[in-house]
């Protein structure tokens, strides 16, 4: 596999606010994990829509990432032009902070939104731009926006053997209660 596809929950879905919620360094932890194996086999490049949420959590992991693997590239491919400008202030800063570190930014239509036609063909690029999905979804919480991208790669899985990833809120859940025990010990 040469190129991921990171994506899951937009941050409010999760009920994080800002970036300080102490679940955030749990997500991360739990994205380099799954990141870490395939870097060893040869991954090159992670891609992400680049939405606020599991999509910037993973571009910051591939960022610290690099350190350690100075070959592994990011990319950005957002379905509209500037994504950011209704978020706050706070939040866009964020945004551009790190689209301005990533390899690649674009977007999938240069024009502000539209529709959902966008966010549609800025899922089919970047499936067809990938060789597998890293999924943070959770088939007991709630379906969430990550529902649709996981629909399609299940089923490209079934045709194809495109590789489906899932990292679930139990095995976030896992990671924070051995640090949290840790601690403890």
């Amino acid at each position: 596999m040469k190129t991921l596809l990171v994506t899951g929950y937009r941050a409010h879905e999760l009920g994080i606010f800002d970036n300080k919620h102490p679940g955030i360094p749990y997500i991360k932890k739990a994205l380099a994990s799954r990141m870490l194996p395939l870097l060893e086999e040869g991954l090159e490049w992670i891609i992400t829509p680049g939405q606020y949420g599991v999509d910037l959590w993973a571009c910051e992991t591939a960022l610290e990432l690099k350190a350690e693997y100075p070959g592994l590239k990011l990319g950005i491919i957002a379905a509209h032009a500037a994504p950011e400008e209704r978020w706050k202030e706070e939040k866009q800063e964020e945004f551009r902070r790190i689209a301005a570190a990533a390899d690649y930014y674009g977007a999938v239509s240069n024009r502000p939104y539209k529709g959902s036609w966008q966010f549609r063909a800025r899922d089919e690029l970047l499936m067809r731009k990938s060789d597998g999905l890293l999924l943070v979804y959770d088939e007991e919480a709630a379906e969430g926006s990550p529902k649709y991208l996981k629909e399609k790669a299940a089923k490209l899985e079934e045709e194809t053997g495109y590789p489906l990833l899932t990292i679930s809120m139990d095995e976030i859940q896992s990671m924070a209660d051995e640090d949290n025990q840790s601690q403890y010990d």
